[in-house]
């Protein structure tokens, strides 16, 4: 399925990521609020990075500082976070393994 486009672009430096906080889990149970606000990640795709982002860029993997408390916004029944750049501690650049058949091993992407 296509990712569907975002209609929003953060102003600044304000970095737009998708909400950490797990309503279901991946066996599909729902999870109560409190629960929900407990189970959540600070790696988190950036979504789209406002014009004045000097070093995240859309796409990027980052690592938000878990203290830190974003904006929350509904956008179209999805919910977003919005950080100011600084809130960021870093880039991931693990890369990924993948398979290649011409080759039969597996290679980083």
């Amino acid at each position: 399925m296509a990712k569907k486009k975002i209609n929003f672009k953060p102003n600044r430096d304000w970095v737009l990521l998708p909400d950490p906080r797990k309503t279901k889990t991946e066996s599909g149970i729902i999870l109560s609020e409190e629960s929900s606000n407990s189970i959540k990640t600070n790696v988190l795709e950036a979504l789209d990075v406002g014009p004045t982002c000097e070093f995240v860029a859309k796409g990027d993997t980052v690592m938000v500082n878990p203290q830190t408390e974003g904006v929350v916004m509904e956008l179209e029944d999805i919910t977003y976070v919005l950080v100011p750049e600084f809130h960021i501690l870093g880039i991931v650049t693990s890369k990924k393994k993948v398979w290649d058949k011409a080759k039969a091993e597996f290679i980083e992407k």
